[in-house]
């Protein structure tokens, strides 16, 4: 196989949201591979963990109009044979710097949630630009079902263009089995982002209303809510049942979990589901598109209405008190592992290379 020139460019380095993490995965996996690969970031972030060492790291400067700039000259100078997005406000960006640099570069932009339209007025213009941002790609990228029929339908991408691919989601091999699963504590994880659309006040007021002998929670996260949370643990006088783990690697949270809850308020995909399932976790999850499709409805997990805790207390204490086996979640898993995320995009990258 002919080995090619790819441009990934997203916010920051890995270590920050699911989006910068599958940019990090993806751009490791194809510079292991053999290929040519420059991953252009706004930002450092939360620094280079598990980056491959064979991909380049540029590092824009900031300011929209320079890092247009800086695009540009990047795609004119490194020449790939494929860039790639991830964010909207990020493929804005690019798609100015596609203009600017008057190629023809095949874009690739993919669309990670369902409201990146109000982060930002260059977020906004991807979505209400969209039947012209679509005119400039070759594929516009979902990472679900339910996303990939609202960009079409509500915001006009071009049907014949926009895909789904699920999210690549490294899954370490684990042994659980049933009878281990319910020796465990009765502890309870969740990671994410410390922002209002993940819905972690929600659970602490959930957890409040647990019934479960001995229950514990482990947030796994940073963000702008902290202060808020920690204020609502005080309150709910939570602080010796509830921790704030900071960012961290939430691999050891699951394996001595019970449980893992997610109570987004908005969710396109939700990596940590994926991951959970990995681990042999019975979910708990808010009815968002991503985990109602990554556990099939309630056939692997319990899904509960967005902003219920009392609803959602109820269906932890039934799993708690019973959380099944974790074969057949493991087995789910793995249909949205890294290796099928690295096989659906190399063959979108193989269609654009035989329709160049």
């Amino acid at each position: 196989m002919a080995k090619r020139k790819y441009l990934f460019y997203t916010r920051s380095l890995a270590g920050g949201g699911g989006a910068e993490r599958v940019w990090a995965l993806l751009a490791s996996h194809f510079a292991a591979e053999g290929n040519d690969v420059v991953l252009a970031v706004d930002g450092v972030g939360d620094g280079t963990t598990g980056l491959d060492p064979a991909v380049r790291v540029e590092v824009l400067p900031s300011g929209n109009r320079a890092g247009v700039a800086a695009l540009a000259r990047l795609l004119r100078d490194f020449a790939p044979d494929v860039a790639l997005s991830a964010l909207s406000g990020n493929a804005t960006k690019l798609a100015l710097a596609k203009l600017r640099a008057r190629n023809r570069v095949p874009l690739v932009i993919s669309f990670h949630g369902f409201e990146e339209y109000k982060t930002g007025r260059l977020a906004a213009a991807a979505y209400y630009g969209m039947p012209i941002l679509t005119k400039l790609c070759s594929r516009i990228v979902c990472v679900s079902e339910t996303l990939k029929t609202v960009m079409v339908d509500r915001w006009g991408a071009e049907a014949d263009k926009t895909v789904r691919i699920y999210n690549p989601v490294p899954l370490p091999a684990t042994t659980i089995d049933a009878s281990s699963l319910a020796a465990r504590a009765p502890n309870i994880v969740a990671v994410g982002r410390l922002s209002r659309e993940k819905g972690f006040d929600d659970l602490v007021a959930a957890f409040a209303q647990v019934s479960a002998s001995g229950a514990t929670l482990t947030i796994a996260g940073e963000g702008p809510e902290r202060p808020a949370l920690e204020a609502q643990i005080q309150q709910l006088d939570l602080g010796s049942k509830v921790r704030l783990a900071g960012y961290t690697d939430p691999t050891p949270l699951y394996d001595a979990a019970r449980l893992c809850a997610i109570p987004s308020r908005t969710e396109a995909f939700g990596m940590v589901a994926v991951e959970a399932l990995g681990a042999g976790l019975p979910v708990v999850a808010t009815a968002c598109a991503g985990p109602r499709e990554i556990l099939a409805g309630d056939r692997f997990g319990k899904i509960v209405p967005i902003g219920a805790p009392r609803t959602m207390a109820e269906a932890i204490d039934a799993t708690l008190a019973d959380p099944g086996d974790p074969g057949p979640r493991i087995a789910r898993a793995r249909q949205f592992s890294s290796e099928a995320g690295f096989a659906a995009w190399q063959k979108l990258l193989d269609e654009i290379a035989r329709e160049e």
